[in-house]
């Protein structure tokens, strides 16, 4: 196999408490691939360890490795997803005191959608159901820290706006939900301290199994980006 480059998934880009937001993660496996892709989740991604991106010759593909632990695998592949209207800007920020995780949160230190997170240091991404509508949506703006030298959040920072507001859209939040694959388009990043609305929305359910689109709108309602992610429930014990 063939290394491509190293990566280091930093404490700050937590999901879970002692793994990495599987948006983020998923972005940046997704960065160093030539076509788009689809990423699938195998392990918890580890925090502060020096991760190898290599070649995954029976795919195409690539791979995230940790050693010999494959933790993440990027396939050739692309998705069509039909994208719902989305609510005003106003409209998102009006919902958020509906947020679910401000009551019960399975990770609320999540660096995309935990709580307890500042401005600052976490993407403050809080998906609440808009009425009269069958989604979620958040009222998202990006800081500093999130964006490139053209002043555009970086690619994998979309990925991980992307990823949360599919969480709550599985109606399976109170259960922690993991996520399994995930695919994004990026048409076009968004801008430093742009107003933005980032909606998610059920496709399916099958038992443990949740299948959820997500996108991402401009300050002008424009698409920027859209996502198809599979989410599933821990066994219960």
């Amino acid at each position: 196999m063939t290394a491509h480059r190293l990566i280091v998934i930093a404490r700050r880009f937590r999901g879970p408490p002692t793994s990495g937001n599987g948006g983020y993660t998923c972005g940046m496996l997704a960065a160093a691939a030539s076509k788009p892709v689809e990423v699938r989740l195998i392990k918890p991604p580890p925090l502060d360890r020096r991760l190898e991106i290599v070649d995954d010759p029976s795919t195409g593909g690539l791979k995230l490795v940790d050693g010999a632990d494959t933790i993440a695998t990027a396939t050739p592949k692309t998705f069509e997803l039909d994208v719902p209207k989305p609510p005003t800007y106003g409209q998102a920020l009006a919902a958020v005191s509906d947020y679910e995780g401000f009551q019960e949160h399975a990770y609320s230190d999540c660096f995309v959608c935990g709580p307890a997170r500042k401005r600052g240091d976490g993407m403050r991404v809080f998906a609440a159901p808009i009425a009269g509508m069958d989604l979620v949506a958040a009222a998202w703006i990006p800081d500093r820290s999130m964006v490139g030298a053209d002043g555009k959040v970086l690619p994998e920072f979309m990925w991980a706006a992307l990823d949360c507001p599919g969480f709550f859209a599985t109606g399976a939040a109170v259960r922690g939900p993991l996520l399994g694959t995930y695919a994004a388009r990026i048409d076009r990043c968004v801008h430093l301290d742009a107003p933005c609305v980032v909606i998610g929305w059920a496709l399916m359910h099958e038992g443990r199994k949740h299948v959820v689109g997500t996108a991402i709108f401009d300050s002008f309602g424009e698409l920027c980006g859209r996502a198809l992610a599979t989410w599933v429930e821990p066994r219960q014990a």
